[in-house]
Protein backbone atom coordinates (compact mmCIF):
# COMPACT_ATOMS: atom_id res chain seq x y z
CA UNK A 1 0.00 0.00 0.00
CA UNK A 2 3.00 2.24 0.74
CA UNK A 3 4.69 1.32 -2.56
CA UNK A 4 1.40 2.51 -4.12
CA UNK A 5 1.12 5.48 -2.50
CA UNK A 6 4.54 6.58 -3.21
CA UNK A 7 4.01 5.66 -7.12
CA UNK A 8 0.95 8.02 -6.79
CA UNK A 9 2.26 10.85 -5.31
CA UNK A 10 5.13 10.58 -7.80
CA UNK A 11 3.09 10.67 -10.80
CA UNK A 12 0.99 13.68 -9.40
CA UNK A 13 4.21 15.72 -9.15
CA UNK A 14 5.49 14.88 -12.35
CA UNK A 15 2.28 15.66 -13.92
CA UNK A 16 1.81 19.17 -11.88
CA UNK A 17 5.75 19.76 -13.17
CA UNK A 18 4.96 18.50 -16.92
CA UNK A 19 1.36 20.70 -17.03
CA UNK A 20 3.18 23.94 -15.94
CA UNK A 21 6.41 23.30 -18.18
CA UNK A 22 3.60 23.38 -21.46
CA UNK A 23 1.25 26.56 -19.98
CA UNK A 24 3.81 28.48 -18.90
CA UNK A 25 4.78 30.65 -22.10
CA UNK A 26 3.32 33.76 -23.22
CA UNK A 27 0.80 33.02 -25.90
CA UNK A 28 -2.86 33.93 -26.91
CA UNK A 29 -4.58 32.32 -24.00
CA UNK A 30 -2.05 33.79 -21.37
CA UNK A 31 -2.27 37.57 -22.59
CA UNK A 32 -5.90 37.01 -22.71
CA UNK A 33 -6.20 36.15 -18.98
CA UNK A 34 -3.90 38.76 -18.12
CA UNK A 35 -5.85 41.13 -19.55
CA UNK A 36 -9.06 40.46 -18.21
CA UNK A 37 -6.88 40.16 -15.16
CA UNK A 38 -5.92 43.69 -15.05
CA UNK A 39 -9.10 44.80 -16.40
CA UNK A 40 -11.14 43.21 -13.42
CA UNK A 41 -13.63 41.91 -15.80
CA UNK A 42 -14.45 38.64 -15.24
CA UNK A 43 -11.70 36.89 -14.15
CA UNK A 44 -13.30 33.84 -12.39
CA UNK A 45 -15.46 33.33 -15.41
CA UNK A 46 -11.83 33.10 -17.57
CA UNK A 47 -10.24 31.36 -14.81
CA UNK A 48 -12.56 28.69 -14.67
CA UNK A 49 -13.24 28.29 -18.08
CA UNK A 50 -9.17 27.74 -18.95
CA UNK A 51 -8.65 25.24 -15.85
CA UNK A 52 -11.81 23.25 -16.73
CA UNK A 53 -11.04 23.55 -20.45
CA UNK A 54 -7.73 22.00 -19.69
CA UNK A 55 -8.70 19.48 -17.24
CA UNK A 56 -10.98 17.85 -20.09
CA UNK A 57 -8.56 17.97 -22.42
CA UNK A 58 -6.22 16.12 -20.15
CA UNK A 59 -8.69 13.49 -19.46
CA UNK A 60 -9.87 12.98 -22.64
CA UNK A 61 -5.93 12.61 -23.78
CA UNK A 62 -5.19 10.29 -20.39
CA UNK A 63 -7.56 8.31 -22.06
CA UNK A 64 -6.01 8.22 -25.75
CA UNK A 65 -8.67 10.92 -27.68
CA UNK A 66 -5.10 11.58 -29.04
CA UNK A 67 -5.18 8.91 -31.59
CA UNK A 68 -8.37 10.62 -33.18
CA UNK A 69 -5.21 12.82 -34.72
CA UNK A 70 -3.75 9.83 -36.39
CA UNK A 71 -4.11 9.78 -40.19
CA UNK A 72 -6.34 13.24 -40.14
CA UNK A 73 -3.84 15.85 -40.92
CA UNK A 74 -7.14 17.56 -42.30
CA UNK A 75 -9.13 18.10 -39.34
CA UNK A 76 -5.88 20.06 -37.48
CA UNK A 77 -5.75 21.81 -40.78
CA UNK A 78 -9.45 23.06 -39.90
CA UNK A 79 -8.73 23.85 -36.15
CA UNK A 80 -5.86 25.67 -37.49
CA UNK A 81 -7.41 27.98 -40.28
CA UNK A 82 -9.96 29.20 -37.10
CA UNK A 83 -7.88 29.59 -34.78
CA UNK A 84 -5.62 31.96 -36.71
CA UNK A 85 -8.63 34.00 -38.06
CA UNK A 86 -9.66 34.68 -34.85
CA UNK A 87 -6.22 35.51 -33.15
CA UNK A 88 -5.65 38.04 -36.38
CA UNK A 89 -8.94 39.36 -35.64
CA UNK A 90 -8.45 39.56 -32.02
CA UNK A 91 -5.16 41.63 -32.71
CA UNK A 92 -6.10 44.07 -35.11
CA UNK A 93 -8.87 45.11 -32.46
CA UNK A 94 -6.35 45.71 -30.00
CA UNK A 95 -4.26 47.54 -32.20
CA UNK A 96 -6.88 49.78 -33.18
CA UNK A 97 -7.59 50.20 -29.25
CA UNK A 98 -3.85 50.75 -28.87
CA UNK A 99 -4.23 54.03 -30.91
CA UNK A 100 -6.99 55.35 -28.57
CA UNK A 101 -5.66 54.67 -25.28
CA UNK A 102 -6.90 57.63 -23.52
CA UNK A 103 -10.35 56.22 -22.95
CA UNK A 104 -9.43 53.42 -21.60
CA UNK A 105 -7.27 55.09 -18.91
CA UNK A 106 -9.91 56.99 -17.84
CA UNK A 107 -12.65 54.75 -17.54
CA UNK A 108 -11.82 51.18 -18.27
CA UNK A 109 -15.20 49.86 -17.24
CA UNK A 110 -16.92 52.48 -20.76
CA UNK A 111 -15.24 49.08 -22.49
CA UNK A 112 -16.53 46.42 -20.27
CA UNK A 113 -17.53 43.38 -22.04
CA UNK A 114 -20.21 41.20 -20.82
CA UNK A 115 -19.65 38.02 -19.22
CA UNK A 116 -21.04 35.91 -22.19
CA UNK A 117 -18.57 37.59 -25.00
CA UNK A 118 -15.77 37.72 -22.48
CA UNK A 119 -16.64 33.71 -22.09
CA UNK A 120 -17.12 32.88 -25.94
CA UNK A 121 -13.34 34.42 -26.68
CA UNK A 122 -11.92 32.54 -23.64
CA UNK A 123 -13.61 29.57 -25.16
CA UNK A 124 -12.20 30.48 -28.37
CA UNK A 125 -8.30 31.44 -27.21
CA UNK A 126 -8.66 27.79 -25.62
CA UNK A 127 -10.62 25.48 -28.07
CA UNK A 128 -9.66 27.24 -31.60
CA UNK A 129 -5.95 26.70 -30.47
CA UNK A 130 -4.45 23.72 -32.28
CA UNK A 131 -1.42 23.40 -30.42
CA UNK A 132 -3.49 22.73 -27.30
CA UNK A 133 -4.77 19.79 -28.56
CA UNK A 134 -0.84 18.42 -29.73
CA UNK A 135 0.37 19.48 -25.82
CA UNK A 136 -2.65 17.75 -23.89
CA UNK A 137 -3.95 14.58 -26.06
CA UNK A 138 -1.23 13.89 -28.05
CA UNK A 139 1.73 14.64 -25.75
CA UNK A 140 0.71 14.61 -22.04
CA UNK A 141 -1.49 11.83 -22.95
CA UNK A 142 1.37 9.47 -24.11
CA UNK A 143 3.79 10.71 -21.23
CA UNK A 144 1.13 9.65 -18.70
CA UNK A 145 0.15 6.51 -20.14
CA UNK A 146 3.63 5.18 -20.21
CA UNK A 147 3.24 5.29 -16.17
CA UNK A 148 1.07 2.35 -15.82
CA UNK A 149 -1.47 2.05 -13.08
CA UNK A 150 -0.71 5.92 -12.42
CA UNK A 151 -1.76 8.08 -15.63
CA UNK A 152 -4.62 9.00 -14.27
CA UNK A 153 -2.28 10.93 -11.14
CA UNK A 154 -0.36 12.89 -13.84
CA UNK A 155 -3.59 13.82 -15.48
CA UNK A 156 -4.31 14.95 -11.92
CA UNK A 157 -1.12 16.91 -11.41
CA UNK A 158 -1.65 18.21 -14.74
CA UNK A 159 -5.00 19.35 -14.06
CA UNK A 160 -3.56 21.38 -10.62
CA UNK A 161 -0.96 22.86 -12.46
CA UNK A 162 -3.28 24.46 -14.97
CA UNK A 163 -5.50 25.83 -12.22
CA UNK A 164 -3.06 26.84 -9.84
CA UNK A 165 -1.30 28.60 -12.95
CA UNK A 166 -4.64 30.78 -14.31
CA UNK A 167 -5.71 31.53 -11.07
CA UNK A 168 -2.51 33.04 -9.82
CA UNK A 169 -1.98 34.83 -13.34
CA UNK A 170 -5.66 35.63 -13.72
CA UNK A 171 -5.69 37.32 -9.88
CA UNK A 172 -2.20 38.50 -9.49
CA UNK A 173 -2.90 40.42 -12.66
CA UNK A 174 -4.89 43.18 -10.55
CA UNK A 175 -2.32 44.13 -9.01
CA UNK A 176 -0.87 45.78 -11.91
CA UNK A 177 -4.50 47.48 -12.15
CA UNK A 178 -2.60 51.29 -10.23
CA UNK A 179 -0.49 51.01 -13.33
CA UNK A 180 -3.00 50.98 -15.96
CA UNK A 181 -4.18 54.64 -14.30
CA UNK A 182 -1.96 56.16 -17.05
CA UNK A 183 -2.79 56.11 -20.64
CA UNK A 184 0.49 54.52 -21.92
CA UNK A 185 0.17 51.63 -19.68
CA UNK A 186 -2.92 51.02 -21.76
CA UNK A 187 -0.97 51.52 -24.81
CA UNK A 188 1.75 49.35 -24.21
CA UNK A 189 -0.91 46.64 -23.50
CA UNK A 190 -2.64 46.75 -26.45
CA UNK A 191 0.52 46.52 -28.61
CA UNK A 192 1.32 43.88 -26.52
CA UNK A 193 -1.65 41.82 -27.30
CA UNK A 194 -1.60 42.68 -30.51
CA UNK A 195 1.79 41.46 -31.30
CA UNK A 196 1.27 37.99 -29.14
CA UNK A 197 -1.81 37.14 -30.76
CA UNK A 198 -0.53 38.49 -34.50
CA UNK A 199 2.76 36.16 -33.85
CA UNK A 200 0.60 33.43 -32.22
CA UNK A 201 -1.56 33.48 -35.49
CA UNK A 202 0.97 33.21 -37.82
CA UNK A 203 2.91 29.98 -35.78
CA UNK A 204 -0.43 28.83 -36.06
CA UNK A 205 -1.15 28.98 -39.55
CA UNK A 206 2.20 28.05 -40.67
CA UNK A 207 3.00 25.06 -38.35
CA UNK A 208 2.71 21.91 -40.01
Amino acid sequence: MRVIASGAVAALAAGLAFGLSLIVVIGAQNTFVLQQGVLRQHVLTVVAICALSDAALIGAGVAGAGAAFNGRPGLLRVVQVGGAAFLFGYGALAARRARHPAAWAADPGATARSRAVVAGACLAFTWLNPGVYLDTLVLLGSVANSRSGHQWWFGGGAALGSLVWFTGLGFAARMLTPIFARARAWQVLDVFVAVVMVTTGLRVLLSE
